[in-house]
Order: structure tokens, then sequence, then C-alpha cells
């Protein structure tokens, strides 16, 4: 038995329906609100709540490999619940940030769960994923309500990431050998600025999608509003205020392990146009 975290997320969706399609079952995917989750026909659906350790145990109940999304609650609750489960190895989301900006408290989040996973007692594989794609939706009221959107940092280009590349990761590290023990750094097959992003999306849509660049101030100001202001100044420095070339560099992981190219920004934005409509 696989049980997916996260399952109603970019990545976790996008999991399932490659674990299904590769006949991995059985499989299990843990949401907060079952009525509201949309699995695939052969995939059981538990609710469970990170908040609460005890109602996760149901869910862990048969599982052997564990796709944990982390700091949704107490991941040393979850782990040892799932240690004591029969749990043999875990899957674990991380940052790339552990490596490339570990000085930031994000980072340092992150690797702490890195350890706890890795003094488990189970077995574990590590992903390190870069900036998302998804991250764009950020700007889809702004380009469906035709605003300008409004950026720091517009023409500095990250290896950006499709979540359905970290899924296809995982999927190989959850279904087959040689990948325990490991820890891979993952990125798109390019560098993309948010200038070059905004273009795809406009491009996709077949109409003008304007774009100015603003200050550092006033873009904290606005992610503050909800990531807080820790989490607001390390996504401000890991997008362009304080970049490196580990940070920068494009990598071949995804490649190396699923035997598929990653995807690129623009089949993200093709696939999820609807958003910024």
């Amino acid at each position: 038995m696989i049980l997916v975290t996260g399952a109603t997320g970019n990545i976790g969706r996008a999991l399932l329906k490659e674990l299904d399609a590769c006949g991995a079952g059985p499989l299990r995917g843990l949401t907060r609100d079952a009525r509201r989750a949309s699995f695939p026909e052969g995939v059981e659906t538990v609710e469970g709540d990170f908040a609460e350790t005890a109602s996760l145990k149901p869910a862990l109940d048969g599982v052997r490999s564990l796709f944990l999304v982390s700091r949704m609650g107490s991941d040393a609750d979850l782990l040892d619940a799932a240690r004591q489960a029969g749990v043999e190895h875990v899957v674990l989301v991380s940052s790339i940030t552990v490596q490339t900006h570990p000085h930031l408290g994000p980072a340092g989040e992150n690797l702490a769960v890195e350890r706890l996973v890795k003094d488990s007692g189970m077995a574990w594989t590590i992903l390190r994923p870069t900036q998302f794609a998804s991250n764009a939706l950020w700007w889809a009221d702004t380009i469906r309500e035709r605003r300008t959107v409004r950026v720091p940092y517009a023409d500095v280009g990250l290896p950006t990431i499709h979540p359905a590349d970290i899924a296809s990761v995982a999927r190989v590290a959850l279904t087959e050998s040689g990948h325990q023990g490991r820890t891979y750094a993952l990125t798109g097959p390019e560098r993309v600025t948010a200038r070059q992003q905004v273009a795809a999306i406009a491009a996709v849509l077949g109409r003008e999608v304007p774009l100015t660049g603003t200050s550092r101030e006033e873009a904290h100001r606005h992610l503050a509003a909800f990531l807080g202001d820790e989490a607001a100044d390390a996504v401000l420095d890991v997008t362009g205020g304080d970049v490196n070339d580990e940070l920068l560099k494009v990598r071949d992981t995804v490649s190396q392990v699923t035997g598929f190219p990653a995807r690129t920004f623009h089949q993200w934005v093709s696939e999820n146009a609807a958003a910024f409509r």
C-alpha cells in the first residue's frame, strides 16, 4: 500500500494519477475533506488532519510506502506513527534551498524534517525541487482581471520545475529499486524569467498581459500578507534578491531518474490556461 499525503495538491494529484496508471496499487490518498477530493477510481480516499496525529493512524494502516509533503503538522509525530504502523520507505518533498540557501528560515525547517526522516529508522528518498511552475498562479487573479502583473527581479531566470515532474520522480522512487538513501535536486529544463513566464501566459491566452517591475519593498508587503515576513523575505531572496550558481543550475535529474525530459514552463501554462482566463 502506498499512501500519498498532500493528495489534492499540485504534486499529489499528479502522483496518484501516475501511480494508478502504472498499476502501482493499492493506493491511498490522504485529504482533510474527502467530499472535495477527486482521485482516480482505483485510489482509496481517507480523511486525516496533520494537526491531530491520532487521526492519521487509520490512513497508515497497511501502508508500506509513504509520500510525505511535510510541515503541515508535527512531522516527528507522523513519522513515529508511520514507523509504528510498519511503513518501510518515505519519499519526502523538501526544497533545493536546503543546499542553496541553508541560512534561510524555511530552508532550515526543511532540513530539520530531512533529518527526522533520515533518523526515523525507515528507508528514505529526498526530493529537493526548485521553484514550482505553479507559483505563477499567484498572478492568476491579476491576469484574469486584466490588470498589470507587478514583479521584482523580472529578468532573473530560474530553472522552474513542473510539479508533475516532481510527481514522476516520486513515482519512480516509490515503485522501483535503487532510490532509497538518495537525495535528488530537481529542476526544469531551462531558466525562465518572470518576464518570460508572463509572455508564455500571454501567448497561450492570445492577448497581451502587461508586466511592470516593482520594488522589493512593495513585493514584500504583498507576500507578507499571506506568507508572513520571514517567508516573504526568503521567497524574494531565492527569486532574485540573493541568487547563486547552485540555485541557477539546470539539472538533468528528472530525465536521469524517469527516462523522460523535464516538462517546460510553456507546457505547464498550456495545461493550466483556464486558471488565467
